[in-house]
């Protein structure tokens, strides 16, 4: 199994921005056919170090990850994150 999380830091932070970004999120879910779970989480802390809002996924492999990435119901997504964050931090892993 391959784990991809993404940690989002918005440019502007307003509940507006937060909604917009966690529902394209979780959007994703069921509409794209190698993502095998989907998790999007909020901060509470609110801390200097912390991001606003994380992104936890599953794929079987290293392909469905790629498949994930190009696939058309992602792209979208992506272009929304290019417009609302200031910043993103990713890690991609794989588990026994």
């Amino acid at each position: 199994m391959v784990k991809h999380i993404v940690m989002f830091k918005l440019a502007n932070k307003t509940p507006e921005n937060m909604d917009t970004l966690t529902r394209a999120l979780k959007g994703l879910a069921g509409n794209i056919e190698t993502l095998r779970f989907l998790e999007v989480g909020t901060d509470f802390k609110e801390s200097d170090r912390s991001y606003d809002i994380v992104l936890t996924t599953h794929f079987d492999d290293k392909e469905g990850l790629v498949t994930y990435g190009k696939h058309k119901n992602h792209l979208p997504v992506l272009d929304l994150v290019g417009k609302l964050c200031a910043s993103t931090v990713v890690v991609d892993y794989e588990l026994p």
